[in-house]
């Protein structure tokens, strides 16, 4: 993945493409105070008519936001020529993350070159990912196609480069994860980073970008210890832009194409390589890591939750790890407990948002036992109350309770961060008073986390919608509960029959 760089729930409105395609209907006067302000702001006429022009591409997916918000839960794939070292080079651990460990250990081309020659993952089963996405209850995947490294994990005829014309391995992952996902039901999104690549992709636009703010400082990104002679717009036009027609072509009917880390990508490029997929597969969805906000999906930071989804139209998707890495590494077993994993779906459901869930399979092609446990927990949790989270909306009211630990996320380190920047210690332990809520039609879910200790819970938020109600139920029990109206609460009975072995519960309210 990368290094953490502000979001689309701060950007200011002349910055942003999100609030244009909102506004973009609005009466002419205020539209010209606008436009005004944004040629102030940098931008170009013809970056104006680039813009108009992606509105209308935008605007034209609006039941494909749809379809992929209501997935809700995915599962994402680091997997690659770096996960046959596991983060050791030459003997040492290597600090950062798995998949950056040619940049992190400033390996030369060449010898990375020897690194991916050997990669030879014959325990891979693209079935068995398939089935355990399944399992874990997820809906879609985003696998890799092409990461930093610039090593390419489909057949490629834009450069040998690739896993099945460089390595022994000789098959095509990408292929049989596309033909198991069709078998399976499970929709298929592709990653490929599309700004940085360490082999042959210069500077990552460092140089385009110094030229208009010359204080300008390349502190990370680009291959500096073993740079490519290739030009940037070279590296775009000759492999970037190439590779991306042929994968939308190679692999049709894709949910989305997930970009990253644009870093200084001018305008222009991040648009062009918005429309190159449009042209091709226009019902494809495309996260904003394409750069400069050009994107239909918003993107938040890495392991991190937004305070909350500001648009109106756009669906967002947060990132997240098992452990503190994406790619491999052997000795990173800072695993995730089952309840924080469920915290993340139910924090991030509450707010509308999807979920992609990463898993870093080994350099054979295994994904790791502890990953695998994880997901099964999450599966078992999923089948009786997955009602609760897909194809769910934002409620009024996004949770109650006393427990508030402010998490934003977590960091590289696997530190909790707050909005505040502080880190804290937590441990996930929720009491009877928390709650999450999502809305379906006209039911409400109230997620809960803790076992209750008592026979009734109370729910604060149900008090202003108590007159509406015409039942209550338990996920997983199909006995409608007795409630009533106490002070400013509804108190509501719980089923005796109901399972204890699973961490908290959901019911859902009926109203009328």
């Amino acid at each position: 993945m990368y290094l953490q760089i502000p979001y689309f729930w701060q950007q200011p409105y002349v910055n942003s493409a999100y609030n244009y395609l909102i506004n973009r209907n609005m009466k002419k006067p205020l539209m010209i105070l606008i436009c005004l302000a944004t040629a102030l702001n940098g931008f170009s006429q013809s970056n104006d008519e680039m813009l108009d022009e992606w509105a209308k591409m935008s605007d034209s997916k609006k039941d494909d936001y749809k379809e992929y918000n209501n997935a809700k839960f995915g599962m994402f794939i680091h997997w690659g020529a770096y996960s046959t070292l596991g983060g050791i080079w030459k003997d040492k651990q290597i600090p950062g993350l798995g998949e950056w460990i040619m940049y992190h250990a400033q390996i030369p081309r060449s010898e990375y070159k020897e690194v991916c020659k050997r990669f030879n993952p014959v325990g891979f089963n693209a079935e068995d990912w398939v089935k355990l996405a399944k399992e874990a209850g997820m809906k879609y995947m985003v696998a890799m196609t092409k990461h930093h490294d610039g090593f390419s994990m489909y057949r490629s005829n834009v450069t040998d480069f690739n896993i099945y014309d460089y390595t022994p391995f000789k098959r095509d992952p990408v292929e049989e994860l596309y033909q198991a996902c069709r078998k399976y039901g499970i929709r298929l999104g592709l990653y490929y980073s599309h700004s940085i690549d360490w082999m042959d992709g210069g500077d990552a636009g460092a140089a385009q970008y110094k030229t208009e703010h010359p204080d300008y400082v390349d502190k990370y990104a680009s291959n500096k210890h073993d740079p490519s002679p290739v030009s940037y717009s070279d590296y775009i036009e000759k492999k970037a832009k190439p590779q991306m027609r042929e994968i939308l072509k190679k692999f049709p009917d894709l949910l989305e194409i997930w970009y990253d880390y644009p870093v200084k990508m001018n305008f222009q490029q991040s648009f062009e390589f918005y429309k190159l997929a449009y042209d091709i597969q226009p019902k494809c969805l495309i996260n904003n890591r394409v750069g400069n906000n050009l994107g239909d999906i918003l993107t938040a930071g890495d392991n991190e939750i937004p305070t909350e989804n500001k648009s109106r139209i756009k669906p967002f998707e947060t990132p997240g790890t098992l452990n503190d890495t994406w790619g491999y590494k052997s000795y990173d077993l800072h695993w995730k407990s089952h309840k924080e994993m469920l915290f993340w779906i139910a924090e991030i459901a509450s707010k509308g948002g999807n979920y992609l869930l990463n898993v870093g399979p080994d350099g054979n092609g295994i994904i790791p036992e502890a990953s695998v446990k994880i997901l099964k927990g999450i599966g078992s949790w999923m089948k009786i109350n997955g009602e609760a989270i897909y194809g769910t909306n934002k409620w009024s009211t996004l949770r109650e309770g006393p427990t508030r630990n402010n998490m934003k996320g977590r960091d590289e380190d696997g530190n909790i961060k707050t909005e505040s920047g502080e880190k804290i210690n937590f441990d996930f332990s929720f009491t009877i008073e928390d709650f999450w809520f999502t809305a379906k039609d006209n039911y409400v879910y109230v997620i809960s986390l803790a076992t209750p200790v008592s026979e009734t819970i109370n729910v604060k938020s149900l008090f202003n919608y108590h007159r509406n109600i015409e039942s209550i139920s338990f996920l997983g029990n199909q006995e409608f509960l007795k409630w009533k109206v106490s002070g400013d609460k509804v108190n509501i009975a719980l089923p005796l029959n109901r399972k204890t072995d699973e961490p908290g519960f959901v019911l859902k309210v009926e109203l009328k």
